[in-house]
């Protein structure tokens, strides 16, 4: 059994991304639950000074929290200027400080989605890096980049709707059951 987190890296209630992640809660395999992380829109930008004068914000440490408790997490997030979305870099820069940093050991899942050719390819590549120097295990592939969104999903009921999407999120989704396995330690 694994429970997941999913976090999605745009604020956007439309965003193809909020489709893709919400898509995937879905469609994993039997024994995988999935929900989503809290947001972290309200989170504070970081700053040094304001984390040594009055400490993690409650918010910070609710989010914290979340994927600290999960035994996977998956990271579904669009591509802002070739990279990750600065409030997702804002939540990960806070929680990257604390203690007992709650990236350290996780399995992570990444997916995007992007209304041009990348699907977000350059975005995953900079989380990659920002993820295992958190000490992360990132799940190598299957990957996730829909490319053309637009086109694969119903905007106005906000659902992904390709079969073929979904059909490779499912087989990510499955090796992602495997991949926690293999290296979530056992208790």
């Amino acid at each position: 059994m694994a429970n997941v987190v999913a976090i999605c890296g745009s604020l956007r209630k439309g965003s193809f991304n909020r489709q893709l992640m919400n898509a995937s809660m879905g469609l994993g395999p039997a024994g995988m639950t999935i929900k989503e992380a809290p947001s972290f829109a309200t989170l504070p930008i970081y700053n040094f000074d304001d984390q040594h004068g009055s400490g993690f914000p409650a918010a910070v440490t609710t989010w914290a929290d979340a994927v600290r408790s999960a035994d996977g997490i998956i990271v579904v997030s669009p591509e802002y200027n070739w990279s990750i979305p600065g409030g997702l870099k804002n939540a990960i820069d806070w929680v990257s400080r604390m203690k007992n940093q709650p990236f350290a050991g996780q399995p992570i899942a990444v997916q995007s989605a992007a209304g041009g050719l990348m699907g977000g390819a350059r975005m995953q590549y900079h989380l990659r890096q920002v993820l295992v120097s958190l000490n992360a295990f990132v799940l190598g592939g299957p990957e996730i980049f829909v490319s053309f969104a637009k086109t694969k999903v119903d905007e106005e009921k906000r659902e992904l709707t390709d079969e073929t999407t979904r059909e490779f999120i499912r087989k990510q989704l499955a090796a992602f059951a495997a991949f926690i396995e293999r290296v979530r330690p056992k208790s």
